[in-house]
This record gives C-alpha cells, sequence and structure tokens, in this order.
C-alpha cells in the first residue's frame, strides 16, 4: 500500500488542526488556521523557510523600532523571503538608510542577502499607504487570473506605487509577474528580486520529477 504523499500529509494536518479549533468553539480561527495551512502547502519555501522568514521579519521589526524607526521622520518596513531581506520605506539621510541595513544585518540572524530600497523621502502618509496596499491587492488579483502563473510563489511589497516581486521561480514565470504587474493602472515601477531556478529544479522543489509523476514523499525537506 502507497503511503500519503507530502502535499497530503500537509492538507490533512491543516484540516485536523481546524476540525480541532472548530470543537473547541473557535470557528473563525479554525477557519484562519486551515487557510494558512493551505497557503503553507502551496508555498515553493518548506515549512522551516517560512518559519525562518516570519522569525526574520519578526526580528528585524522590532530591532527597526527599537533604532532608526524611532524618529518620526523614519519608517523602514522589512519583508523576508528565502532568507532574503527588503528593506523599504522612507529615511531622513544616506546616513540613516545606511544604519538602517547595519542593524538589520548585524542583530539579526540566518540573513543571507540585504536588498536595501529604502528611500530618502518624507514619510507616506495614510492615503499612500492605502494606495499601495490597494495596489498590492490588484497585482496579486492579476497574478490569479493569469494562466500559467502559480499565485501563491510569488510576494508583493508595494512602496509608493513601486511594486518589488520577491520568490523562486523560473526565468519565464519571472517576466511572466513583471509584466503582469507592470500592466496594473497606478503601478510606476516594477522591481523583481526573484531568486530564479530552471525548470528541472522546480520540479524538484514541487516533488513532481518521479518517472511515474507522483509526487515524492517529503519529510523534513527530504525526498524519501
Amino acid at each position: 500500500m502507497s503511503q500519503p504523499s507530502a502535499l497530503s500529509r500537509r492538507l490533512v494536518s491543516a484540516a485536523v488542526l481546524a476540525a480541532t479549533l472548530s470543537l473547541s468553539g473557535c470557528f473563525g480561527l479554525a477557519v484562519t488556521g486551515a487557510a494558512i495551512g493551505t497557503a503553507a502547502v502551496l508555498d515553493r519555501r518548506s515549512i522551516g523557510a517560512q518559519t525562518e522568514d516570519e522569525t526574520i521579519e519578526l526580528r528585524g521589526a522590532r530591532v527597526l523600532n527599537e533604532t532608526v524607526n524611532k524618529d518620526p521622520m523614519v519608517s523602514v518596513g522589512i519583508t523576508s523571503f528565502n532568507r532574503r531581506v527588503l528593506l523599504t520605506g522612507q529615511v531622513d539621510s544616506e546616513e540613516t538608510r545606511q544604519v538602517a541595513e547595519e542593524v538589520v544585518r548585524s542583530r539579526v540572524p540566518n540573513i543571507k542577502d540585504i536588498y536595501n530600497e529604502i528611500e530618502i523621502k518624507p514619510v507616506e502618509d495614510f492615503a499612500a499607504s492605502t494606495r499601495d496596499s490597494s495596489l498590492t491587492a490588484r497585482v496579486k488579483a492579476g497574478f490569479v487570473r493569469e494562466r500559467n502563473l502559480t499565485a501563491s510563489a510569488i510576494k508583493v511589497v508595494t512602496e509608493r506605487n513601486v511594486v518589488y516581486l520577491m520568490g523562486v521561480v523560473t526565468r519565464e514565470e519571472g517576466q511572466r509577474a513583471a509584466i503582469v504587474a507592470s500592466q496594473v493602472s497606478g503601478v510606476s515601477k516594477v522591481v523583481t528580486l526573484f531568486e530564479y531556478v530552471s525548470d528541472a529544479e522546480l520540479s524538484r522543489i514541487l516533488g513532481t520529477d518521479r518517472p511515474d509523476g507522483k509526487r515524492a514523499n517529503i519529510t523534513s525537506g527530504t525526498a524519501q
């Protein structure tokens, strides 16, 4: 009798968690838990990498808030994908811009690379932040509508109408995603910060490279 695939096991785990929470009366939390579980399954990063990215973002935000973000003229945000960190926001000087990068680099462990896209400009107001959130949502919606593009594989960050794209993709996927994002009304620029893989590497990541066409069972990130 064949063993259940890694994808099946992870989906079942998410469903079990949701059912448990539902029985305990936490229906809203159960729905949220199931959604998060499903999103984690579809992500091309391992569960460990996803957890590590969340930790980097939390620690990075705390470090930034304890240092540069204490100044009302400064607002720096951090996003991590596969341990590659994107810094965005606004600061009052080049010195502050460099300090923000250095405190993250020195005080947040396990970072591979840092993309410093912080601008020396006044901090954006609430209206600008709302527009950015709207653009992010519209870009994501465009990815969902696009054929042959896996929306869940791409993280979208928008800052002052500039869209940053992160993720593990093939070059063809990356080009298609950049085109889709650039066609969204209101987007002034698209910056791609992708981690590119070949078709063969992507098949190994997804576990679809077996001759029988079945997904390989995966435990702790190691194919069995």
